[in-house]
């Protein structure tokens, strides 16, 4: 398989991924799961009804109460917070079970507010849950039902309810809710990292050569991520992680929804911002190494990292739909025709410089189909419930100065590493 077919097949692999994951019309779609505990079910009820003594229980909410003055009404608050950083809160409306047994609890609800999102994220969600009893104590039955675009979303709720039933039983045994999982932990994402690497050698060659290039690629999108996660930080979110999802890449997570549009487009850039850091410093190496004054350091490796570093970069700020250049610029310029000419300048400057590398037109144009394509299937944004605040002006020629420069800096790197190698 030559390298332009491997190249191919990855782009295809990639975006059906995306396509499966994040467009997928799934339509309306149950998540059904059970769980037997031995315990009393009026004990099971307590915890599971919203209104109860024991609704609390969860390590993940503060409260849950019924609003006296608002019959059927509960509030719930929650440790997660909001744009503000004070704990989110949910309004929720308990229904009676039709056709329940007698000796069996139950209930469904909806959603009517959130301090997060806008209820109309809520409009087709609903939750039913069902305590029967039985000779070894009590079986709980939930479903959540919703519309879904996209399998990511589906899979995320599925293993929160796995999580929580798990958590139920260790507090129904000793009292105290724990977290439960181990997938967002250091040590798994770093066995995730290491089987990106290993998914992407064969694409690249089996071989020693390929390996290093998979390696590096893996390295580049830890960096990135690392830089939107230090702009989380800044930013003053109390807790960050990165995810790595094999072939797709990683994603940074933050600990709250956005406060301004400044801090959106701040975190897009900064994933681009840190790795342009590196660009001198591996160029004066490499210039050393050719040098003879870094033996230790070979000049080969040193330049297809620097290429690798910048193309990935570089191409995460084409002004694309869910790319970060395109977060950027729309933060930047709020009017439709604003946005159009900048993401239009931008494209240009990009195409320019692989124009510069000697990259065939017919190349370029493929290549801006595919990513244009990549951006339309990666999934849209939650409104969320508040305006987030607008950018003063200092701001936004702060945030463009720092897209020029991104732009500049890893152009620089594909063209200095290109010339070298080639």
């Amino acid at each position: 398989m030559t390298a332009l077919q491997s190249a191919i097949l990855l782009l295809i692999i990639n975006f059906g991924l995306l396509w499966l994951l994040m467009r997928a019309p799934l339509g309306r779609r149950t998540i059904r799961l059970s769980r037997l505990y031995q315990c009393a079910p009026d004990t099971l009820w307590k915890a599971m009804n919203p209104a109860g003594p024991d609704a609390s229980w969860h390590h993940s909410v503060i409260s849950s109460r019924a609003l006296v003055d608002r019959g059927g009404v509960v509030e719930q608050i929650y440790r997660h917070l909001d744009k503000n950083g004070a704990p989110s809160r949910r309004l929720i409306v308990l229904e009676p079970l039709p056709r329940v047994a007698t000796n069996a609890h139950g209930f469904q609800s909806r959603i009517i507010d959130d301090s997060t999102v806008d209820p109309a994220f809520w409009n087709y969600y609903r939750e039913r849950r069902i305590i029967r009893p039985t000779p070894e104590g009590a079986l709980l039955e939930i479903e959540q039902t919703d519309r879904y675009r996209g399998l990511a979303f589906l899979l995320f709720r599925y293993f929160v309810l796995r999580r929580e039933i798990k958590a139920l039983d260790g507090w129904l045994k000793t009292g105290e809710s724990l977290p439960q999982g181990y997938f967002e932990l250091p040590l798994v994402q770093g066995g995730l990292a290491v089987l990106s690497t290993l998914l992407l050698w064969p694409f690249f060659g089996l071989n020693a050569g390929g390996l290093m290039l998979s390696t590096f690629l893996t390295l580049v999108i830890a960096l990135h991520e690392l830089g939107h996660m230090a702009a989380y930080r800044m930013f003053g979110h109390a807790s960050v992680r990165m995810i790595f999802v094999p072939f797709l890449g990683g994603v940074a997570i933050g600990g709250r929804p956005y406060r301004s549009l400044f801090e959106v487009a701040t975190c897009a850039l900064m994933g681009a911002g840190m790795s342009a850091f590196l660009v001198p410093i591996l160029a004066v190496a490499t210039q050393l190494s050719e040098a003879g004054l870094l033996p230790f350091a070979s000049r080969a490796p040193l330049l297809v990292f620097i290429l690798i570093l910048g193309a990935f970069n570089l191409l995460n700020l084409l002004p694309m739909h869910r790319f970060d250049g395109g977060q950027v610029l729309r933060q930047i310029f709020r009017a439709r025709t604003s946005q159009i000419a900048a993401s239009f300048v931008v494209t240009v400057c990009i195409l320019g410089i692989g124009f510069e590398i000697g990259l065939p037109a017919k190349m370029l144009t493929v290549g801006l189909l595919v990513f244009t394509l990549v951006s339309l299937v990666s999934g849209g944004s939650v409104k969320p419930r508040q305006m987030l605040e607008e950018m003063k002006d200092g701001e936004r020629m702060l945030v463009a100065f720092g897209l020029y420069a991104a732009i500049a800096v890893h152009g620089y790197a594909i063209i200095f590493a290109t010339e070298k190698l080639f």
